[in-house]
């Protein structure tokens, strides 16, 4: 992968950014996606930010080779800290936790004054991701599934509006593990993804079986016999 040849789970977030947006990366690493972008003429200028010094320099490194210096601002910082209020038009997050990108989101919120889209792309959890986005009202408007060297990625897509548009029709629980667009369309994808989460689900179930019982194992198991009960639901 570099700026040039993104990798598929980039280059789907890339197709996600608006034409002539200002966009910011952030946990940009060497900073290929804005690159990419820029350099294709999506968006007229981005900002790539990195708390960790390695990730930093990287992107640096990456944006003086390609001679973007005038166009890509690299800026070192703690998730939305690289920002002004009305700066960006789009923010990107890939490539980390679920959890991880929330409270990025939630410690930054005074940041994202003026944005109108984020493109999300949690590895796991993307549950916590679509419950910030309800609680902070912003309306999940697409989400798409991949597999890319047997690992499976979502990408979320949210603009300012009704947080709960897209979850009218469907179980609210459900919707949330699972993803609304993502259960609309069942792709082979996902099915594969659930199912193995089922297997697993079930694995864990069976050694809470066997163990000593007390409260705590008893939560579990109720936890996970819900988990399943949505998963067998989602995967009709």
């Amino acid at each position: 992968m570099n700026a040039e040849k993104l990798s598929d789970r980039l280059e789907a977030v890339a197709n996600n950014i608006p034409e002539g947006a200002r966009l910011a990366d952030i946990g940009s690493d060497h900073a290929y996606l804005p690159c990419n972008v820029v350099k294709k003429g999506t968006v007229p200028m981005a900002i790539a930010g990195e708390v960790a010094e390695g990730p930093f320099q990287s992107a640096l490194d990456q944006v003086r080779e390609e001679s973007l210096t005038d166009k890509i601002s690299v800026r070192k910082g703690d998730g939305l800290e690289v920002i002004q209020p009305g700066e960006v038009d789009c923010i990107t997050i890939a490539g980390m936790g679920g959890t991880l990108i929330s409270t990025i989101l939630e410690q930054g919120k005074s940041k994202l004054e003026g944005v109108s889209r984020l493109v999300l792309q949690p590895n796991v959890g993307s549950f916590a991701v679509r419950k910030w986005l309800i609680d902070n009202g912003w309306e999940l408007v697409k989400e798409e599934i991949l597999e890319e060297d047997r690992k499976i990625y979502e990408i979320l897509v949210a603009e300012k509006g009704e947080p709960m548009k897209p979850y009218q029709h469907i179980n609210f629980e459900i919707g949330i593990l699972f993803g609304p667009f993502l259960l609309k369309e069942k792709s082979e994808v996902f099915t594969e993804k659930w199912n193995a989460e089922k297997r697993n689900w079930e694995r864990i179930l069976k050694q809470l079986d066997e163990a000593v019982q007390n409260d705590d194992t008893e939560s579990k198991r109720q936890e996970l016999k819900t988990k399943l009960m949505m998963a067998e639901e989602a995967l009709r």
